[in-house]
């Protein structure tokens, strides 16, 4: 295997990128090269009666060969590459990242979650995608790697920061209204600020749970439900839960309007049912926490939603 296409993920991709815009360059010189040629070596005062040619054996067999071995050649070093990219390098760093609409939800062994993806430098790092509604594509362009996170299933990626920095993440999947605000950071500290980080946030979770955080409010964060909705009374791209129990809700059920207090019954079908009731005013693009969230977190987001006031 030829030295350049086997490496990181960044190295491996720029390499295969550059060998195929060199022959196309090449290729796009030799034409232009040749329309030029033929169009004044051949016009029509240097040659008022055409030849009448009835074909080139050899020259047909050399047009089908030479193009054959270019694709086949970048069909190899495509192929070595993607080997490279799907071999996952022994001892890599496990972090879960959860994509759902339209935030990111990152993971680590040491059971700390962050919407910012914070790694050591050059240490490789492995990434467990999925999702928890439609499909989105976890993308770092500086690192050259993209990966769809698809719902029901867990993919693989991995790669390795070589510079201290902070690189964006995009998704790369259309996923719905907010897909271009579907962003966040990764990190790249060295080992001694990462330890200081991945220690501290450890400390500072044990610390939360032993204050005794209301689960609720945890759930909330943990399944993206505040990207939409706020606790602070501000409407997003769904309705604040601030002081939502008790009110009187104008919804659109069966493309008509009623009026539905918001009990413990409506909260439960509003989180299982999203779009059965959609509050007027805002798009029916919650959802279901139905397969994504068990009784017993549904009862508790319901709790604290009681008590917000």
């Amino acid at each position: 295997m030829i030295r350049g296409f086997t490496g990181l993920p960044d190295q491996v991709v720029e390499n295969v990128f550059l060998f195929i815009a060199a022959i196309s360059v090449s290729i796009l010189v030799l034409i232009t090269f040749l329309m030029i040629f033929f169009t004044i070596r051949y016009r029509r005062k240097r040659n008022p009666e055409p030849q009448d040619i009835r074909g080139n054996l050899w020259l047909e067999i050399l047009w089908t060969v030479i193009p054959t071995l270019l694709v086949l050649s970048m069909f190899y070093y495509g192929w070595t590459g993607f080997r490279t990219l799907k071999k996952i390098p022994e001892g890599a760093f496990k972090v879960k990242v959860t994509a759902r609409s339209w935030s990111w939800l990152f993971e680590y062994e040491n059971g700390v979650k962050a919407e910012e993806l914070v790694i050591p430098v050059g240490k490789p790092i492995h990434l467990l995608l999925s999702s928890q509604d439609v499909i989105h594509s976890f993308y770092i362009p500086a690192f050259r790697v993209k990966q769809d996170a698809v719902p029901g299933m867990v993919t693989p990626l991995w790669f390795k920061a070589k510079e201290p920095g902070t690189y964006d993440v995009l998704c790369a999947e259309y996923c719905g209204q907010q897909h271009a605000y579907m962003l966040t950071k990764v990190k790249a500290l060295s080992d001694e600020e990462f330890n200081q980080w991945y220690e501290g946030k450890g400390k500072e979770l044990r610390a939360e749970i032993s204050k005794g955080l209301p689960r609720g409010q945890q759930l909330l964060q943990e399944k993206g439900c505040l990207v939409c909705h706020s606790l602070d009374g501000t409407p997003r791209i769904g309705p604040t839960l601030k002081g939502l129990f008790g009110k009187t809700v104008t919804v659109l059920k069966d493309r008509k309007e009623q009026k539905i207090q918001a009990n413990d019954a409506y909260l439960k079908r509003s989180l299982v049912e999203p779009n059965a009731e959609i509050v007027k005013g805002f798009p029916p693009i919650m959802p279901s926490q139905k397969n994504l969230s068990t009784d017993e977190e549904i009862d508790e987001i319901i709790r604290y939603m009681k008590e917000l006031k």
